[in-house]
Protein backbone atom coordinates (compact mmCIF):
# COMPACT_ATOMS: atom_id res chain seq x y z
CA UNK A 1 0.00 0.00 0.00
CA UNK A 2 0.97 3.68 -0.75
CA UNK A 3 1.61 5.99 1.96
CA UNK A 4 -1.26 7.95 0.91
CA UNK A 5 -3.64 5.10 1.23
CA UNK A 6 -2.30 3.94 4.91
CA UNK A 7 -3.09 7.61 6.28
CA UNK A 8 -6.29 7.30 5.14
CA UNK A 9 -7.10 3.97 6.54
CA UNK A 10 -5.49 5.25 9.19
CA UNK A 11 -7.51 8.02 9.88
CA UNK A 12 -10.80 6.31 9.55
CA UNK A 13 -9.55 3.50 11.98
CA UNK A 14 -9.27 6.25 14.09
CA UNK A 15 -12.96 8.06 13.65
CA UNK A 16 -14.13 5.00 14.11
CA UNK A 17 -13.19 5.45 18.09
CA UNK A 18 -13.26 9.14 18.27
CA UNK A 19 -14.02 9.63 22.32
CA UNK A 20 -11.51 6.76 22.73
CA UNK A 21 -9.14 8.41 20.14
CA UNK A 22 -9.51 11.59 21.96
CA UNK A 23 -9.05 10.74 25.51
CA UNK A 24 -5.73 8.60 24.24
CA UNK A 25 -4.71 11.65 22.65
CA UNK A 26 -5.41 13.68 26.01
CA UNK A 27 -2.04 12.53 27.71
CA UNK A 28 0.33 14.11 24.45
CA UNK A 29 -1.79 17.48 24.51
CA UNK A 30 -0.95 18.17 28.36
CA UNK A 31 2.56 16.77 27.87
CA UNK A 32 3.17 19.21 24.92
CA UNK A 33 1.18 21.64 26.45
CA UNK A 34 2.71 21.53 29.60
CA UNK A 35 6.34 21.74 27.84
CA UNK A 36 5.72 25.00 25.73
CA UNK A 37 4.24 26.77 28.81
CA UNK A 38 6.98 26.22 31.22
CA UNK A 39 9.39 26.70 28.54
CA UNK A 40 7.60 30.39 27.60
CA UNK A 41 7.31 31.33 31.15
CA UNK A 42 11.26 29.80 31.86
CA UNK A 43 12.30 31.80 28.77
CA UNK A 44 10.81 35.09 29.55
CA UNK A 45 12.28 34.81 33.13
CA UNK A 46 15.22 34.59 31.72
CA UNK A 47 14.85 37.93 29.26
CA UNK A 48 13.74 40.08 31.78
CA UNK A 49 16.51 39.25 33.72
CA UNK A 50 19.00 39.92 30.93
CA UNK A 51 17.25 43.24 30.49
CA UNK A 52 17.31 44.13 33.43
CA UNK A 53 20.97 43.32 34.06
CA UNK A 54 21.60 45.09 30.64
CA UNK A 55 19.69 48.28 31.73
CA UNK A 56 22.14 48.33 34.87
CA UNK A 57 25.20 48.46 32.28
CA UNK A 58 27.50 45.31 31.12
CA UNK A 59 30.49 46.87 31.66
CA UNK A 60 29.32 48.19 35.47
CA UNK A 61 31.79 46.86 38.24
CA UNK A 62 30.53 46.46 41.64
CA UNK A 63 33.23 46.61 44.67
CA UNK A 64 32.06 45.82 48.02
CA UNK A 65 33.47 45.89 51.05
CA UNK A 66 33.61 42.63 53.01
CA UNK A 67 34.18 38.72 51.74
CA UNK A 68 31.96 35.62 51.99
CA UNK A 69 34.75 33.82 53.58
CA UNK A 70 36.78 36.34 55.56
CA UNK A 71 36.88 35.65 59.01
CA UNK A 72 36.76 38.02 61.89
CA UNK A 73 37.64 36.49 65.32
CA UNK A 74 35.90 33.06 64.17
CA UNK A 75 32.80 34.60 62.21
CA UNK A 76 32.16 35.24 58.95
CA UNK A 77 31.54 38.66 57.68
CA UNK A 78 29.46 39.10 54.04
CA UNK A 79 29.36 41.85 51.94
CA UNK A 80 29.20 45.48 53.55
CA UNK A 81 29.68 44.03 57.25
CA UNK A 82 33.41 45.80 57.44
CA UNK A 83 34.15 49.19 57.23
CA UNK A 84 37.47 49.00 54.54
CA UNK A 85 36.34 50.97 51.73
CA UNK A 86 37.08 54.93 51.99
CA UNK A 87 36.93 57.58 49.22
CA UNK A 88 40.49 57.54 48.70
CA UNK A 89 40.48 54.05 47.24
CA UNK A 90 37.64 55.83 44.67
CA UNK A 91 40.22 58.11 44.38
CA UNK A 92 42.81 55.47 43.36
CA UNK A 93 40.76 53.40 41.17
CA UNK A 94 40.23 56.45 38.92
CA UNK A 95 44.23 57.66 39.26
CA UNK A 96 45.45 54.69 38.34
CA UNK A 97 43.31 52.35 36.48
CA UNK A 98 43.02 53.84 33.19
CA UNK A 99 40.35 51.08 31.93
CA UNK A 100 37.59 52.81 34.32
CA UNK A 101 35.52 55.68 32.61
CA UNK A 102 33.57 56.79 36.14
CA UNK A 103 33.14 55.79 39.78
CA UNK A 104 30.24 56.53 41.94
CA UNK A 105 31.21 56.32 46.13
CA UNK A 106 27.82 54.30 47.63
CA UNK A 107 26.54 54.85 51.51
CA UNK A 108 23.60 53.68 52.49
CA UNK A 109 21.53 53.98 55.87
CA UNK A 110 17.52 53.31 56.64
CA UNK A 111 15.29 55.46 57.85
CA UNK A 112 12.19 57.18 58.55
CA UNK A 113 10.97 60.51 55.60
CA UNK A 114 8.09 62.72 56.74
CA UNK A 115 6.02 65.11 54.92
CA UNK A 116 3.32 66.82 56.65
CA UNK A 117 1.01 63.97 57.76
CA UNK A 118 2.75 61.55 55.82
CA UNK A 119 5.34 59.20 56.30
CA UNK A 120 7.30 56.11 55.00
CA UNK A 121 10.42 54.02 55.91
CA UNK A 122 12.78 53.72 52.76
CA UNK A 123 16.68 53.12 52.46
CA UNK A 124 18.96 56.78 51.53
CA UNK A 125 21.76 55.72 49.41
CA UNK A 126 24.38 58.64 49.47
CA UNK A 127 26.34 58.72 46.53
CA UNK A 128 27.30 61.43 43.47
CA UNK A 129 25.93 62.26 40.11
CA UNK A 130 27.84 59.73 38.70
CA UNK A 131 25.93 56.97 40.10
CA UNK A 132 22.86 58.18 37.78
CA UNK A 133 25.41 57.41 35.00
CA UNK A 134 26.50 54.12 35.90
CA UNK A 135 23.51 52.83 37.09
CA UNK A 136 21.68 53.83 34.20
CA UNK A 137 18.94 55.93 36.12
CA UNK A 138 17.52 59.02 34.15
CA UNK A 139 15.47 61.77 36.20
CA UNK A 140 11.53 62.00 35.11
CA UNK A 141 11.98 65.74 36.65
CA UNK A 142 14.27 68.24 38.34
CA UNK A 143 17.78 67.87 38.63
CA UNK A 144 20.40 66.19 40.31
CA UNK A 145 22.70 67.41 43.10
CA UNK A 146 26.17 68.35 41.70
CA UNK A 147 29.79 68.12 42.83
CA UNK A 148 29.04 71.82 45.19
CA UNK A 149 26.20 69.78 46.80
CA UNK A 150 28.54 67.17 47.64
CA UNK A 151 31.59 69.25 48.87
CA UNK A 152 29.25 70.88 51.33
CA UNK A 153 27.09 68.00 51.93
CA UNK A 154 23.83 69.99 51.59
CA UNK A 155 20.47 68.58 52.50
CA UNK A 156 19.07 68.01 49.26
CA UNK A 157 17.44 64.86 47.84
CA UNK A 158 16.58 62.53 44.73
CA UNK A 159 13.40 60.92 45.19
CA UNK A 160 12.17 57.77 43.67
CA UNK A 161 8.40 57.21 42.16
CA UNK A 162 7.28 54.84 44.98
CA UNK A 163 8.51 57.46 47.47
CA UNK A 164 6.47 60.39 45.99
CA UNK A 165 3.29 58.19 45.66
CA UNK A 166 3.31 57.80 49.49
CA UNK A 167 4.18 61.17 50.55
CA UNK A 168 2.28 62.91 47.80
CA UNK A 169 -0.81 60.82 47.25
CA UNK A 170 -2.54 63.62 45.97
CA UNK A 171 0.24 64.08 43.17
CA UNK A 172 1.36 66.78 43.84
CA UNK A 173 4.36 68.10 42.29
CA UNK A 174 7.31 67.08 45.09
CA UNK A 175 10.33 69.70 43.26
CA UNK A 176 11.04 72.52 45.71
CA UNK A 177 9.53 70.36 48.61
CA UNK A 178 11.03 69.55 52.14
CA UNK A 179 10.85 66.69 53.64
CA UNK A 180 12.04 65.74 56.50
CA UNK A 181 14.95 62.51 57.28
CA UNK A 182 15.73 61.49 60.51
CA UNK A 183 14.52 64.91 61.78
CA UNK A 184 16.80 66.71 58.99
CA UNK A 185 14.90 69.00 56.90
CA UNK A 186 15.73 67.86 52.96
CA UNK A 187 14.46 69.82 49.90
CA UNK A 188 13.65 67.42 46.99
CA UNK A 189 16.00 68.59 43.65
CA UNK A 190 14.60 65.37 41.71
CA UNK A 191 12.66 63.18 40.85
CA UNK A 192 13.37 59.31 39.37
CA UNK A 193 11.67 58.10 35.86
CA UNK A 194 9.75 54.93 37.07
CA UNK A 195 12.00 51.57 37.19
CA UNK A 196 9.39 48.81 38.36
CA UNK A 197 10.48 46.00 39.72
CA UNK A 198 13.99 44.65 39.44
CA UNK A 199 13.70 40.70 39.27
CA UNK A 200 14.48 39.97 42.42
CA UNK A 201 11.15 41.46 43.02
CA UNK A 202 12.71 44.59 44.98
CA UNK A 203 11.04 47.93 43.97
CA UNK A 204 13.91 49.77 42.18
CA UNK A 205 11.21 53.13 42.84
CA UNK A 206 11.30 53.08 46.69
CA UNK A 207 14.33 54.97 46.71
CA UNK A 208 15.94 58.53 47.81
CA UNK A 209 19.63 59.80 46.82
CA UNK A 210 21.29 62.22 48.94
CA UNK A 211 24.52 63.16 49.03
CA UNK A 212 26.87 60.67 50.42
CA UNK A 213 28.51 63.45 52.39
CA UNK A 214 25.41 64.58 54.03
CA UNK A 215 24.55 60.35 54.75
CA UNK A 216 27.60 60.32 56.57
CA UNK A 217 27.85 63.23 58.27
CA UNK A 218 24.33 64.06 59.24
CA UNK A 219 22.65 60.35 58.80
CA UNK A 220 24.47 57.58 59.58
CA UNK A 221 28.03 59.18 60.79
CA UNK A 222 30.16 56.29 59.17
CA UNK A 223 33.16 57.54 57.69
CA UNK A 224 33.18 54.79 55.20
CA UNK A 225 31.38 53.27 51.86
CA UNK A 226 29.30 50.19 51.41
CA UNK A 227 29.78 49.82 47.91
CA UNK A 228 31.69 51.53 44.86
CA UNK A 229 30.08 51.08 41.59
CA UNK A 230 32.31 51.72 38.72
CA UNK A 231 31.65 51.70 34.83
CA UNK A 232 34.25 50.50 32.61
CA UNK A 233 35.10 51.50 29.46
CA UNK A 234 33.40 48.86 27.84
CA UNK A 235 32.23 44.96 28.60
CA UNK A 236 35.41 43.46 27.21
CA UNK A 237 37.38 45.56 29.43
CA UNK A 238 35.71 44.89 32.52
CA UNK A 239 37.55 41.89 33.21
CA UNK A 240 40.95 42.97 33.26
CA UNK A 241 39.60 46.29 34.95
CA UNK A 242 38.73 43.87 37.63
CA UNK A 243 41.77 42.69 38.29
CA UNK A 244 43.85 46.11 38.49
CA UNK A 245 41.13 47.13 40.63
CA UNK A 246 41.39 43.56 42.45
CA UNK A 247 45.41 44.36 43.02
CA UNK A 248 45.20 47.71 43.46
CA UNK A 249 42.91 47.77 46.68
CA UNK A 250 45.21 44.82 47.91
CA UNK A 251 47.64 47.17 47.85
CA UNK A 252 46.39 50.14 49.18
CA UNK A 253 44.76 47.63 52.48
CA UNK A 254 48.05 46.53 53.24
CA UNK A 255 46.97 42.86 52.39
CA UNK A 256 49.83 40.38 52.64
CA UNK A 257 50.14 37.72 49.94
CA UNK A 258 48.44 34.99 51.39
CA UNK A 259 45.97 36.90 53.31
CA UNK A 260 42.00 36.85 51.76
CA UNK A 261 40.81 40.48 50.31
CA UNK A 262 39.08 42.63 52.59
CA UNK A 263 36.91 43.43 49.78
CA UNK A 264 35.09 41.33 46.40
CA UNK A 265 34.91 43.37 43.02
CA UNK A 266 32.49 41.59 40.81
CA UNK A 267 31.01 42.53 36.93
CA UNK A 268 27.71 43.02 35.72
CA UNK A 269 29.38 40.13 33.06
CA UNK A 270 29.26 37.80 35.66
CA UNK A 271 26.23 38.43 36.60
CA UNK A 272 24.77 38.20 33.65
CA UNK A 273 26.35 35.44 33.25
CA UNK A 274 25.19 33.40 36.54
CA UNK A 275 21.86 34.63 35.85
CA UNK A 276 21.75 32.93 32.27
CA UNK A 277 23.09 29.91 33.65
CA UNK A 278 20.47 29.97 36.22
CA UNK A 279 17.17 30.56 34.27
CA UNK A 280 18.39 27.96 31.27
CA UNK A 281 18.97 24.96 34.47
CA UNK A 282 15.54 26.22 35.71
CA UNK A 283 13.87 26.11 32.23
CA UNK A 284 15.54 22.52 31.10
CA UNK A 285 14.51 21.56 34.69
CA UNK A 286 10.80 22.92 34.43
CA UNK A 287 10.92 21.03 30.67
CA UNK A 288 12.05 18.01 31.90
CA UNK A 289 9.39 17.48 34.30
CA UNK A 290 6.62 18.74 32.42
CA UNK A 291 8.17 16.23 29.64
CA UNK A 292 7.10 13.06 31.67
CA UNK A 293 3.54 13.81 31.01
CA UNK A 294 4.43 13.23 27.43
CA UNK A 295 6.11 9.47 28.40
CA UNK A 296 2.59 8.89 30.16
CA UNK A 297 0.49 9.72 26.87
CA UNK A 298 2.92 7.29 25.10
CA UNK A 299 2.10 4.44 27.66
CA UNK A 300 -1.45 5.52 26.99
CA UNK A 301 -0.90 5.12 23.03
CA UNK A 302 0.67 1.72 23.96
CA UNK A 303 -1.92 0.31 25.71
CA UNK A 304 -4.53 1.31 23.34
CA UNK A 305 -2.96 0.33 19.96
CA UNK A 306 -2.88 -3.15 21.99
CA UNK A 307 -6.62 -2.62 22.40
CA UNK A 308 -6.97 -1.69 19.07
CA UNK A 309 -4.73 -4.90 18.14
CA UNK A 310 -6.40 -7.32 19.68
CA UNK A 311 -10.14 -6.00 18.59
CA UNK A 312 -9.05 -6.03 14.53
CA UNK A 313 -7.58 -9.18 15.08
CA UNK A 314 -10.26 -10.69 12.58
CA UNK A 315 -9.52 -7.77 10.06
CA UNK A 316 -5.88 -8.39 10.06
CA UNK A 317 -6.31 -11.84 9.42
CA UNK A 318 -8.39 -11.24 6.44
CA UNK A 319 -6.02 -8.22 5.04
CA UNK A 320 -3.24 -10.84 5.33
CA UNK A 321 -5.55 -13.33 3.36
CA UNK A 322 -5.68 -11.17 0.71
CA UNK A 323 -2.15 -9.94 -0.01
CA UNK A 324 -1.32 -7.60 2.83
CA UNK A 325 2.33 -8.26 4.04
CA UNK A 326 3.60 -7.83 7.14
CA UNK A 327 5.20 -4.46 6.64
CA UNK A 328 1.82 -3.53 5.12
CA UNK A 329 0.15 -4.29 8.58
CA UNK A 330 3.06 -3.32 10.99
CA UNK A 331 2.99 0.34 8.77
CA UNK A 332 -0.59 1.10 9.17
CA UNK A 333 -0.66 0.60 12.80
CA UNK A 334 2.55 2.47 13.41
CA UNK A 335 1.44 5.38 11.39
CA UNK A 336 -2.18 5.09 13.26
CA UNK A 337 -0.12 5.61 16.49
CA UNK A 338 2.30 9.05 14.57
CA UNK A 339 -1.21 10.47 13.67
CA UNK A 340 -2.26 10.22 17.28
CA UNK A 341 0.94 11.31 19.05
CA UNK A 342 0.96 14.44 16.05
CA UNK A 343 -2.21 15.15 16.68
CA UNK A 344 -2.34 16.20 20.15
CA UNK A 345 1.42 17.48 19.82
CA UNK A 346 -0.43 19.76 17.76
CA UNK A 347 -3.21 20.97 19.55
CA UNK A 348 -1.04 20.83 22.54
CA UNK A 349 1.00 23.45 21.37
CA UNK A 350 -2.38 25.69 20.84
CA UNK A 351 -3.21 24.84 24.37
CA UNK A 352 0.19 25.27 25.35
CA UNK A 353 0.17 29.06 24.11
CA UNK A 354 -2.92 29.77 25.75
CA UNK A 355 -2.37 28.90 29.34
CA UNK A 356 1.40 31.23 28.67
CA UNK A 357 -0.41 33.97 27.21
CA UNK A 358 -3.45 33.45 30.16
CA UNK A 359 -0.60 32.98 32.66
CA UNK A 360 0.96 36.36 31.72
CA UNK A 361 -2.22 38.43 31.15
CA UNK A 362 -3.45 37.28 34.89
CA UNK A 363 -0.07 37.02 36.60
CA UNK A 364 1.53 39.67 34.77
CA UNK A 365 4.44 37.09 34.40
CA UNK A 366 7.13 37.29 31.15
CA UNK A 367 6.75 34.56 28.60
CA UNK A 368 8.54 34.12 25.49
CA UNK A 369 7.26 31.76 22.55
CA UNK A 370 10.24 29.36 21.12
CA UNK A 371 9.86 28.19 17.99
CA UNK A 372 12.59 25.80 18.48
CA UNK A 373 10.47 24.57 21.64
CA UNK A 374 7.54 24.20 19.80
CA UNK A 375 9.17 21.97 17.09
CA UNK A 376 11.00 19.73 19.52
CA UNK A 377 7.56 19.32 21.45
CA UNK A 378 6.28 17.89 18.20
CA UNK A 379 8.80 16.13 17.11
CA UNK A 380 9.72 13.91 20.81
CA UNK A 381 6.07 13.68 20.76
CA UNK A 382 6.36 11.96 17.05
CA UNK A 383 9.06 10.07 18.34
CA UNK A 384 6.58 9.44 21.61
CA UNK A 385 4.28 7.77 18.91
CA UNK A 386 6.53 5.81 17.02
CA UNK A 387 8.26 4.23 19.93
CA UNK A 388 5.20 3.29 21.93
CA UNK A 389 3.12 2.33 18.59
CA UNK A 390 6.32 0.09 17.69
CA UNK A 391 5.41 -2.72 19.96
CA UNK A 392 1.43 -2.47 18.79
CA UNK A 393 2.31 -3.03 15.51
CA UNK A 394 4.87 -5.27 15.51
CA UNK A 395 2.63 -7.83 17.36
CA UNK A 396 -0.30 -7.33 14.66
CA UNK A 397 2.16 -7.85 11.29
CA UNK A 398 2.80 -11.26 13.42
CA UNK A 399 -0.44 -13.02 13.85
CA UNK A 400 -1.11 -15.85 11.98
CA UNK A 401 -3.56 -15.22 9.47
CA UNK A 402 -5.14 -18.52 9.87
CA UNK A 403 -5.93 -18.13 13.46
CA UNK A 404 -6.70 -14.41 12.89
CA UNK A 405 -9.36 -15.81 11.01
CA UNK A 406 -10.79 -17.92 13.13
CA UNK A 407 -10.67 -15.37 16.01
CA UNK A 408 -14.11 -14.67 17.48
Amino acid sequence: MDLVTVFRIAFMALARNKMRSALTMLGIVIGVSAVISMVAIGQGAENQVQNEIKNFGTNTIFIMAGSPTRRHGGVRRGGGSVKTLIKTDLDAILQQVPLVRRCAPIASSGGQVVYRNENWSTRMTGTTADYFAVRNFTLQKGTMFGDEEVRTAQNVAVIGQTVSGILFPKQEDPIGKTIRIQNQPFTIVGLTAPKGQSAMGRDQDDVIFIPYTTLQKKISGQDWLNYISCEAESREASAPAQTQITNLLRERHRIPDTAENDFFVRTQSEFADLAQQTNRIMTLLLGSIASISLLVGGIGIMNIMLVSVTERTREIGIRLAVGATEGDIQRQFLVEAVVLSLLGGAIGILVGASVSGLVSGLVGWPVHFSVLAMVVAVLFSAAVGVFFGFYPARQAAQLDPIEALRYE
